[in-house]
């Protein structure tokens, strides 16, 4: 796992940034402590933060060159299956270093980009060729490593993480983007192309770049609706069916377990990550070390369950356990390592997480995307019901509607409004946004701008099928890369811990796809295939306890220990002043209201805190 940022100039000059590359690449040296280099031409400068994983040596050192001299690369990710592609490329080479980086240089040189269609791995990169003056650049299909780049008349900016890309820049961002602002208050985070600010793009998912002569394209290499549900699926044998996931993730854990640095796991107790650890026992057994986090708290603490799994296991089991002030105590690390706003409060746990598993190894793996693939959050079986909902016609959903709302309980209230909104799809979106109801909070102007409503019926357009399966396929490709994976890749680069994540292997994911939903949601039981293959290897009354959910309590911290954090940033008028989209004294309202008890308003007004900090940030 590494860092790194990039200046494309438009045309050839002789200045350099060499002293905002050198900032650039403090901002992000937990990502890569272990070797910092820079390589610049009349064209373009680079840095490369590198966290070394696959050939400890300085030969893996980057910006690394191909043997010819005529590119270069800077690289961030795994590539895990590079043995294999290096066997069929190594008599093509002169190599000189042990490591995916070269594999992946050389794979473009000779396939161009048809290479992509060859990594199985997380990645984000960019190749420099010399003769051409051109760059390409990718990200990988699920989004698991980010990349964001800013174009302007004069230059090119790339790299890993926004504050890279502003440092490099010789006129920082002023402007922020009020519409994607909009848009993170209703979802929790920016989805597709969008950031903070009006400029700075994320490349998305399976996409790749071009830049030659100015001139940027963007273009999809792999996306989801090239795998559809095959109803032949629906008449295999439920044990046929096992097998061959049982295959997929073993392969894909092997896969992820290769590394010239100590290998984990995280541990939480529930079903992905209990299954990961399992095959990593299974693979390696005596040798597996499980990494968790506990609370004092009963109420969030998973820990005796995840020690349960890990004696039946047999893995060497890490555990702490803390308070709310050791999770206070990470806030440092959240504030200067999640560098755009970012609502997910379970950031903390992760950070403390991966902070235990640093002491012990450098790589560890997570269960991360079983969920989206399989099927295992609550609000698909809600999707279902919706698709019933809405076939009746809309003056029906229209008399339900206000049945539900006179009965004065909030659920009802919600599911009220849910039914409401144009489309199945819409009625989701609404049913997982933070905002809700809090609609009030948004000045006159924004009132009527409900982003991710209109997100997600352009989403839908085209597709055919359940919404279930449509909902899954959304969160997979919008909240899994700009929610979930932001986290956990800046919370486990925060401690210069590589985070891998076996579910993510885009085998699993396309065959995934494939599967009807009567193999994801049956009989009520969520994640219904993933949960029996875990039955496999670990008994079912081990498994089957509530899930609790790696959270953390936001609603008692902001009327407690950040009561005078949270009342001296929402009274502060400069940063109001910065987003128009908000307006002050009905945000204040809100939380006076959550104070009080008489709702608890915490999801939106967590995200309202997580802006107004972003705000008040050195260099944002």
């Amino acid at each position: 796992m590494c860092g790194f940022a990039g200046v494309v100039k438009n045309t050839p000059t002789n200045y350099s940034r060499f002293s905002n590359l050198a900032s650039s690449s403090k901002s992000i040296l937990s990502r890569g402590p272990d070797f910092t280099g820079f390589w610049s031409n009349e064209d373009i400068e680079l840095f490369h933060n590198r966290l070394a994983i696959q050939d400890l040596t300085q030969s893996g050192n980057q910006p690394f060159h191909s043997s010819c001299g005529k590119f270069t690369i800077v690289f961030n990710g795994e590539v895990y299956n590079f043995h294999e592609i290096r066997k069929s490329l190594f008599s093509s080479f002169t190599w000189r270093s042990e490591t995916d980086t070269e594999v992946v240089l050389n794979s473009f040189i000779k396939y161009g980009i048809e290479c992509l269609g060859l990594f199985r791995g997380m990645f984000a990169f960019a190749i420099w060729d010399h003769s051409n003056k051109k760059l390409f650049a990718a990200r990988d299909r699920l989004g698991v490593k980010p990349l964001y780049f800013n174009l302007s008349d004069k230059e090119f900016i790339f790299g890993s993480r926004p504050l890279a890309v502003n440092l490099l820049k010789e006129h920082k961002f002023k402007q922020l983007d009020n519409l994607a602002l909009k848009t993170y208050l209703e979802s929790g985070y920016f989805p597709g192309d969008l950031s903070a600010y009006k400029g700075l793009r994320k490349l998305k998912p399976g996409n790749y770049l071009t830049l030659q002569n100015g001139i940027l394209q963007t273009k999809a290499y792999w996306e989801h609706t090239q795998f559809r549900p095959k109803k032949s699926e629906s008449y295999k044998r439920e044990e046929q069916l096992i097998d061959e996931l049982d295959e997929l993730v073993t392969e894909s854990v092997r896969l992820r377990m290769i590394s010239d640095a100590p290998v984990g796991g995280f541990l939480s107790g529930g079903i992905d990550s209990s299954l990961v650890v399992a095959i990593m026992a299974k693979l390696n057994p005596g040798k597996v070390k499980a990494f968790t986090i506990g609370f004092d708290n009963p109420k969030y603490d998973e820990s005796p369950h995840a020690k349960d799994i890990a004696n039946y296991l047999g893995v060497e089991h890490y555990v702490e356990n803390l308070g709310t002030n050791d999770l206070l105590n990470l806030m440092p690390h959240f504030v200067s390592n999640y560098d755009e706003p970012f609502f997910d409060s379970s950031a903390f746990p992760c950070l403390a997480v991966s902070k235990l598993a640093k002491k012990h190894v450098t790589v560890a793996l997570s269960g991360d995307g079983g969920d989206e693939v399989f099927g295992g959050y609550h609000y698909y079986s809600l999707a279902k019901r919706f698709d019933q909902i809405f076939k009746f016609p809309k003056f029906i959903r229209t008399i339900l509607s206000k049945a539900l709302y006179s009965t004065g309980n909030h659920k009802m209230m919600l599911a009220s409004k849910a039914i409401r909104q144009p489309t199945p799809m819409a009625a989701f979106t609404f049913s997982r946004s933070i905002c809700k109801d809090f609609g009030q909070i948004f000045s006159q102007d924004y009132q009527g701008k409900h982003r991710m409503q209109e997100l997600a019926i352009d989403f839908d357009k085209g597709l055919t099928g359940n919404t279930a399966e449509k909902a899954m396929r959304f969160d997979l490709t919008h909240t899994l890369p700009e929610d979930y994976m932001q986290k956990i890749d800046l919370a486990s680069m925060a401690f210069s811990l590589e985070a891998r994540e076996p579910l993510l292997d885009h085998k699993i994911v396309e065959w995934g796809l494939k599967l009807p939903l009567s193999w994801k949601i049956r009989n009520g039981t969520n994640k219904y295939l993933l949960r029996k293959l875990a039955y496999r290897y670990i008994p079912k009354e081990l498994l089957d306890k509530p899930k609790m959910g790696f959270s953390v309590p936001i609603a008692e911290w902001i009327k407690g220990p950040l009561l005078p954090w949270a009342e001296k940033r929402l009274h502060d008028r400069s940063s109001f002043q910065k987003m128009p989209m908000l307006d002050q004294e009905r945000v204040i309202k809100l939380f006076e209201t959550h104070q009080s008890g008489g709702r608890d308003a915490h999801p939106v007004l967590w995200a309202v805190l997580m802006l107004c900090e972003f705000i008040h940030r050195p260099n944002s």
